[in-house]
Parts: C-alpha cells; sequence; structure tokens
C-alpha cells in the first residue's frame, strides 16, 4: 500500500493565523479552531493513535462550500434539499476535521474520541482503523484538483497531530479500503503534502 508507511520528515467560525504553529490540547482539541461537536463518536479503546486516514467530501458531490457536511457529521442533513441525501438518509459518520477549500479548519470529534470515518478497514494487519487513527476529511472529490490552501492548512494540521500523538503512518481511505473506497483521490498530490511535512 503505497501510503501506509513511511518516514516523513455547533461553534463560531474562528480564523487562524498561518504564521502561529497549530496546537492540540489536552482534551484532543485543536486551539483556535471551529469546533462543531458531532454526536457521531464514541471512547477509543485503550492503545495509541498513530495512524492519520485522508478522505475527500463534497456534499452534494462535486459541490463545494455549503453545509452538507457539517449537517451529515451532525445528524441533521435535509434529505429533501438533494436528490442524493435520499441516498444516505440514516447514514451516522463523522471524522475528526475537516478542511475547507479555503483552508478553514472545522473539528467534529476530538482526538482522545473515536470518530466514524474509517468503516471496514486495514492499516499493516490491524483492522478496525477507527480505533486507532484521526480522520481528516478535506472538501473535494476525486476529479477536481486540491487548493492551495487545503496543502497549507492539511501540513499545518499535520504537523501539530504528529506533535501531540504518536504518529507513525499516514494513509489514504483508499489504502486501507481499497475494495470499497477511492478517497482522496487521483487529483491529491501525495508528492506535494508529503514534501511539505519534511520541510516543514
Amino acid at each position: 500500500i503505497r501510503m501506509e508507511t513511511k518516514n516523513f520528515c455547533p461553534g463560531t467560525r474562528q480564523t487562524m493565523r498561518n504564521d502561529i504553529p497549530l496546537k492540540v490540547d489536552a482534551q484532543g482539541l485543536l486551539v483556535g479552531c471551529e469546533y462543531i461537536p458531532s454526536p457521531n463518536c464514541d471512547d477509543r479503546p485503550a492503545g495509541t493513535i498513530e495512524l492519520l486516514v485522508i478522505h475527500n467530501i463534497s456534499l452534494p458531490p462535486d459541490e463545494f462550500g455549503g453545509d452538507g457536511v457539517q449537517r451529515l457529521f451532525t445528524n441533521t442533513l435535509d434529505i429533501a434539499a438533494h436528490p442524493y441525501y435520499l441516498t444516505i438518509a440514516g447514514l451516522k459518520v463523522s471524522a475528526h476535521f475537516f478542511v475547507r477549500r479555503d483552508g478553514q479548519i472545522i473539528q467534529f470529534v476530538p482526538c482522545l474520541k473515536r470518530a466514524w470515518h474509517a468503516g471496514e478497514s486495514c492499516w499493516q494487519g490491524a483492522s478496525r482503523c477507527n480505533d486507532y487513527s484521526l480522520g481528516i476529511e478535506l472538501e473535494g472529490s476525486d476529479a477536481v484538483p486540491f487548493t492551495d490552501a487545503q496543502y497549507a492548512a492539511l501540513g499545518r494540521l499535520t504537523i501539530a497531530l504528529r506533535a501531540a500523538y504518536p504518529i507513525r503512518g499516514i494513509a489514504g481511505h483508499s489504502d486501507i479500503a481499497p475494495q470499497r473506497k477511492t478517497d482522496p483521490g487521483p487529483c491529491f498530490d501525495w508528492v506535494r503534502y508529503l514534501a511539505g511535512l519534511c520541510n516543514a
């Protein structure tokens, strides 16, 4: 699996300065980040947080800038608002973080809690990736390049998470669930993302 193992050198909107390093507090919340609590989480089993999983999402599909993702993660999605929503009615999912096209980071689940983002999955022989991972959703799709602001925000977020937890791997959703998922997709530039971490 390409990215499985590597050595890699209801809230109010808040604006985080790009020149100040991000930090995760003792409760697992990103300091200065908008936090919208999702009910779709539970306690982690004993063990360490050691994996980051990168996803993409847009609701409605291939449409950006709306509140569909926030509503999905908080179980308030109006299924009458778009025909696609009927296909995901009753779905209960979440991620720890959502990175918008403009680089805004929204947190939905504290890092110390288990978000419901990976589903049936396996990494380095260990199943149930939700147990030991953090999920980061990028606003996007398999067919659209991600923005400069998203790469910058994702890099800063990754550095903060690696400082707070013993992260030893980064994977795409497609890497841990290859029979089911394709995200973050071919438009995600892994080389750019990982090189940014090494140069930080």
